[in-house]
């Protein structure tokens, strides 16, 4: 009996600070412990730490926790990757390859000479280029794509299983390019390039069969997908284009003609990619106006980013000279962008076109419209970005000419699609 109640120990009593401890490691749903400061004799010290720790206690079980990781990365929406515009790319395309085909014989009881039945390998998927309107610029292209490869081939004449096409949807308007040579250009929506093909299947031991060999044990691999290496420009498809010099008020001049909302600051070369903006008529025509950045002198010899930006005047059908009535001599600038279009591309300067005076809020400005009519024989349409003044006899005059484009009065090229 004594011996029995000498192996009985006596309870261990826990600290208060272990005690505390263990409650708030199995996730107490209520943070107020202060009944607990009642009953046991807690030093001040220990319990400051251990009410600074409650708060990072959850009130819930771990399944109901709300888990603290790092959030994932959001795809980004179409409509912040236009402000993100992109208009060169360098991409690296290989297409899939074909799958080997298969060596077997027929086994079947009673049929000793069955004979070949490997089947051929699939074809390699090929990659195709793809104009979709809905994308506006290249930001989504990756630099390199991997089209699927082909499944090789089975017994019993079973064929393997191609590889699915892969198709990039790049804007309306891309040039496709290798080695400074162009290959594609797609204009019009839907309009399809086929980049690189797939390669071809492998042929079974079936596919060499013949009356010489009535058991042929070969078998080849599928040939390898096309590589290329190409180069995307995107150049802006717009009706109407804004040339001028940095900081000449072409962004204002878009705000307030149309729905487009671009960057506008007191300081040149605010804008430093194309912008377009639509122009709504009451008979619901839409008229597309893009605001291109600013033209240095020189520009044609890609001094800063001149050949960048002269690239995507080349799909306007009408230009719109936007010339600054503060500086010393604004008649001058439209000499120098005249000599600048033509430098890049000749003949380019003579397409239809309107000159407008911007600025003309300011107090010198009339005297210097006198002067700019004086020294051109086009149009000259005085307009206030700033004010909004006069810029219905702007948006009158863009109107005809975009139906005298239409009508074939313009360069007599295709008709343009209806936006």
């Amino acid at each position: 009996m004594l011996a029995t109640l000498s192996r009985l120990r006596s309870p261990r009593l826990l600290s208060p600070e272990i005690f505390l401890g263990y409650i708030l490691g199995q996730e107490v749903r209520s943070k107020k412990v202060s009944l607990l400061s009642h009953s046991l004799p807690v030093s001040a010290a220990v319990w400051q730490k251990v009410t600074a720790g409650s708060r990072d206690v959850s009130s819930s079980c771990s399944l109901c926790a709300k888990v603290r990781g790092q959030p994932k990365k959001r795809e980004l929406s179409e409509k912040k990757l236009t402000r993100c515009f992109v208009d060169h790319r360098r991409v690296k395309l290989m297409a899939g390859s074909g799958g080997r085909g298969v060596s077997s014989f027929h086994s079947e009881p009673r049929k000793e000479w069955g004979g070949p039945d490997g089947g051929n390998g699939g074809d390699g998927g090929s990659i195709i280029m793809k104009a979709d309107k809905f994308v506006k610029s290249l930001a989504q292209v990756v630099p390199i794509y991997k089209g699927e490869d082909g499944q090789p081939g089975g017994s019993k004449n079973c064929y393997g299983k191609n590889g699915s096409s892969y198709y990039i949807s790049v804007p309306v308007g891309t040039v496709v390019k290798e080695e400074g040579e162009a290959l594609a250009d797609l204009s019009e929506h839907g309009q399809e390039y086929l980049a690189v093909f797939g390669g071809i299947g492998g042929k079974g031991n079936r596919f060499f069969l013949s009356n010489e060999n009535r058991a042929p044990m070969t078998a080849t691999r599928g040939m390898l997908g096309q590589e290329r290496v190409l180069q995307l420009e995107l150049r802006t498809m717009a009706h109407a284009g804004l040339v001028g010099f940095p900081n000449a008020g072409k962004s204002s001049l878009l705000r307030a003609i149309s729905n487009a909302r671009p960057a506008v600051a007191a300081y040149p070369f605010t804008t430093l990619n194309p912008h377009v903006g639509i122009v709504n008529y009451r008979d619901h025509e839409q008229v597309a106006v893009a605001d291109i950045p600013g033209i240095i002198r020189g520009a044609h010899l890609n001094r800063g980013l001149g050949i960048s930006f002269l690239r995507h005047i080349e799909r306007c059908r009408f230009l719109l000279y936007v010339l600054d009535l503060s500086s010393p001599e604004p008649w001058t600038q439209l000499v120098h962008l005249r000599y600048e279009l033509d430098q890049y591309e000749p003949g380019l300067s003579l397409r239809p076109q309107v000159i407008i005076a911007n600025k003309m809020d300011l107090p010198e400005a009339r005297e210097k419209l006198e002067t700019l009519k004086s020294h051109v024989s086009q149009r000259v349409i005085p307009v206030s970005a700033l004010t909004g003044q006069n810029t219905e006899e702007l948006i009158l005059h863009l109107r005809e000419l975009y139906d005298g484009y239409l009508q074939g009065e313009g360069s007599g090229e295709e008709k343009p699609k209806r936006w």
